[in-house]
């Protein structure tokens, strides 16, 4: 298959931003990196008003370790004034991205990845979380994430905190983990009453003789937000 076929189109020609803020954001943000981008999922809206954007950020791997590697971008345009403007997070999972969306305003069908791009789930259980984390519910924030695609079965390992304050476990760590010899993946979800409890399996997601924390279901989506203050999980 040509590269090029995964190629992001954004649907820009003819546009410019709608202030030179913008312009200048996007130019640094997303432009300046287009060839090391790949798209895995877009929707492009009827009236060409909206574009909903999950990628893939090759530079991620050649920058700092452990960072999240998934763009989800949301282009608006005026197609009477020619301008755009555009809002982005980095994400260390699709179905983050797709959640985040959604959240945007995009069907939920509509940003799904198609088949064949990147790995499928391997059981049930992995497209069951999935699916819970792109729906639309305003449960949880993201407080960390690790990416780890050193390994022979990469991994990306997420801290996540709820935003209900009576939730019995209200830190979750998910466990993604791939096996490129099938080309499937697993996901894999961990309950916690405290922070401190959460850090330690996220530092270390599978160590032996492990006892597996009472866990509850995670809810509807996943509310992203900036990763400032959680640990650094080790290589």
């Amino acid at each position: 298959m040509s590269p090029s076929k995964y190629a992001p189109d954004f649907r820009l020609d003819y546009y410019r931003g709608a202030s030179d803020a913008v312009e200048e954001a996007f130019d640094s943000s997303i432009e300046a990196d287009r060839d090391m981008l790949t798209t895995l999922a877009e929707h492009h809206a009827a009236d060409a008003r909206h574009s909903f954007h999950v990628l893939h950020d090759g530079t991620a791997t050649w920058g700092i370790p452990g960072q999240p590697q998934i763009i989800a971008l949301h282009i608006a345009r005026d197609p009477g004034t020619k301008t755009f403007t555009f809002e982005h997070a980095t994400l260390p999972l699709p179905a983050m991205a797709q959640a985040w969306l959604v959240s945007q305003g995009c069907s939920r069908e509509g940003i799904r990845l198609p088949p064949g791009m990147g790995t499928a789930a391997a059981d049930e259980a992995t497209s069951a979380l999935q699916e819970r984390l792109i729906g639309d519910a305003d449960r949880f924030a993201l407080v960390a994430s690790y990416t780890n695609d050193t390994r022979d079965h990469p991994q990306v390992t997420v801290m996540l905190q709820a935003l209900d304050e009576k939730d019995p476990h209200p830190f979750r760590v998910l466990v993604e983990e791939a096996d490129l010899a099938t080309y499937t993946h697993t996901l894999r979800e961990a309950g916690f009453p405290t922070y401190d409890a959460a850090e330690s399996y996220f530092n270390d997601p599978d160590p032996p003789q492990r006892t597996p924390p009472p866990t509850t279901r995670l809810p509807q989506r996943v509310v992203p937000a900036p990763p400032s203050t959680g640990p650094a999980r080790r290589r």
